[in-house]
């Protein structure tokens, strides 16, 4: 588990940086719209493949896998500047929320 989660982690901090590349403009245009509009939602999707397993419910753990599928799938198949495009959003959102509701209290 824990290895897991460091691969997590890891991946989900590449996915940032790819992210941020996009937005300081830091290689070519095509490059920068690759990692920021394609490869950021691969790695985040992978992200949330990793993260869904370990859910606290079983139904979040079908709408983490859901919200992966949508944005590993996006990120390989929608084009870019295609309206299409916000279904990766909608994902993106969804597994962060899902990861926001699913976090263990730590109530003493």
């Amino acid at each position: 588990m824990r290895n897991q989660q460091s691969t997590q982690g890891i991946l989900s901090i590449i996915a940032l940086l790819c992210l941020a590349v996009g937005w300081f403009n830091l290689f070519s245009p095509e490059i920068n719209v690759l990692l920021s509009r394609k490869v950021f939602y691969i790695l985040i999707g992978a992200s949330f493949f990793l993260q869904a397993p370990f859910m606290k419910n079983q139904n979040f753990t079908y709408a983490m896998y859901a919200a992966a599928a949508v944005c590993v799938l996006g990120g390989l198949l929608i084009p870019i500047g295609s309206k299409l495009e916000t279904i990766k959003t909608i994902g993106l959102l969804g597994g962060i929320i899902l990861s926001i509701v699913s976090r263990p209290s730590y109530r003493q």
